[in-house]
């Protein structure tokens, strides 16, 4: 499963970094990770005006897109649309931060899964 990380770096800005979550083997009941280790969940509905710059993200979590799209922006000023279905690990508590913005032109609901430390 593939997940889209943000972290501050170094160099105090955000970047992301594309990784991948062992799935272990394929079992009649189908592939399951490990366990992440959570703390609490929240449910999160965003209107399509939704536009807030450069911000940490308020602790390490899981951002899960239910539906619409987010558009994404880094210190370097890359960005990426992440759309329903697609997860984000918001580790970038510190430094710069990112830019968070609606990608498109309707509501969007995610699912903020706070993680433990």
């Amino acid at each position: 499963m593939d997940v889209t990380r943000v972290y501050t770096g170094a160099d105090g800005q955000s970047h992301f970094e594309d990784i991948s979550v062992d799935m272990g083997e394929q079992q009649m009941m189908g592939a399951i990770s490990e366990r992440w280790p959570a703390t609490g969940m929240q449910f999160r509905e965003v209107g399509a005006d939704y536009e807030l710059d450069f911000h940490n993200a308020p602790r390490r979590q899981l951002v899960v897109n239910l539906t619409g799209s987010v558009e994404i922006e880094v210190g370097s000023g890359e960005s990426r649309l992440l759309g329903p279905g697609s997860i984000l690990l918001a580790e970038d508590v510190d430094g710069q931060g990112h830019i968070s913005r609606n990608g498109g032109d309707g509501t969007r609901t995610c699912l903020f899964i706070h993680l433990a430390d």
